[in-house]
């Protein structure tokens, strides 16, 4: 017994030894570390609940309205956009699926995100009407799919003309008229933007090399975050605004550092991708890749470089 409480205790020690090497404070860091953790201040937007969306969680999910005629908005920002009879935009979920399609957003997500029926549905004009479809869902209602992506408006869109659910959590998109993503890219490439690394890197033309995850989208650091020990000052209501990059294999990258590439188990469950040990973040206010709005958002978010730096923060 003895023997293997002992062989126990080394191989926990061990562990412990390991990945204190690999984010052990290093002399120059550019932050502080083991500094007090406390919740960040919500930002701006605050969506009030985990999919983005304001509304009582105790309301009963929106009934399924129909399209009706669909139209494109040609927008500077996102490109070709797809909406519906009124004019709202309409979304993608990641999280879902098109072959076969299947919805994967139920309960409070169907209430921040009311779900589009399928009824007198028709193509926009110029739109091959063979990329629409329905899905089944379990409570009956035929949601309209486009390219096998089942659609959906966003609560917090008050106006024809509104996409405050681009990028929201980094897996609600705006719909193409192909059922890809829209974005510029999109709209002058004839498709989607070639398929990057879970996380790589790109030349901006004002921050120099920055972090990008895989849909192209900018990586942040908090400078209230710490290293060694890993901890996170964004919580709560701060997480619909910044939310975490999920892991990324490293095998999975492309130029970025490998040295303290490891995920951190948050104290809420969720895990988190770090480079250099430092937590990583997308913004949702960022909506099509090559944004950078997250940039000196209240003097404390910053892109990342490949070494897990700050980018453009005030010395």
């Amino acid at each position: 017994m003895k023997t293997w409480r002992s062989a126990s205790i080394a191989a926990a020690a061990a562990a412990l030894l390991a990945l204190t090497t690999a984010c052990g404070q290093e002399k120059g860091s550019d932050e502080p570390n083991g500094q007090s953790v406390g919740n960040a201040a919500p930002a701006e937007d605050g969506y009030g609940d985990g999919y983005g969306g304001a509304g009582d969680a105790g309301a009963e999910a929106a009934a399924a309205k129909p399209a009706g005629q669909l139209a494109v908005w040609d927008s500077k920002e996102l490109g070709k956009v797809v909406t519906d009879s009124a004019g709202f935009t309409l979304y993608r979920f990641d999280e879902d699926t098109a072959k076969p399609p299947k919805s994967n957003c139920e309960g409070d997500c169907a209430k921040a995100w009311p779900v589009v029926s399928a009824e007198d549905a028709k193509a926009a004009p110029g739109v091959d009407a063979a990329l629409m479809g329905s899905v089944k869902r379990a409570d009956g209602t035929e949601q309209l799919t486009i390219a096998g992506w089942p659609m959906y408006r966003y609560a917090q869109d008050k106006k024809p003309g509104d996409a405050k659910g681009q990028g929201v959590g980094g897996t609600w998109f705006a719909s193409a008229p192909d059922g890809k993503k829209a974005s510029p890219a999109a709209e002058e490439g004839g498709g989607e933007q070639a398929d990057l690394a879970g996380l790589s890197t790109r030349k901006d033309p004002k921050l120099g090399e920055i972090v990008i995850d895989k849909n192209g989208m900018t990586v942040y650091r908090f400078k209230k975050d710490s290293a060694w020990p890993m901890k996170s000052a964004c919580t709560g209501d701060c997480l619909e605004n910044w939310p975490v990059v999920e892991p990324v294999e490293k095998n999975d990258t492309e130029g970025i550092l490998k040295k303290g590439f490891v995920t951190f188990d948050r104290p809420d469950g969720i895990q988190q991708q770090t480079i250099d040990c430092w937590p990583l973040y997308t913004y949702a206010g960022d909506q099509a890749p090559g944004d950078t709005n997250g940039q000196g958002v209240g003097g404390t978010w910053y892109a990342v470089s490949p070494q897990g730096k700050l980018v453009g923060a005030p010395k």
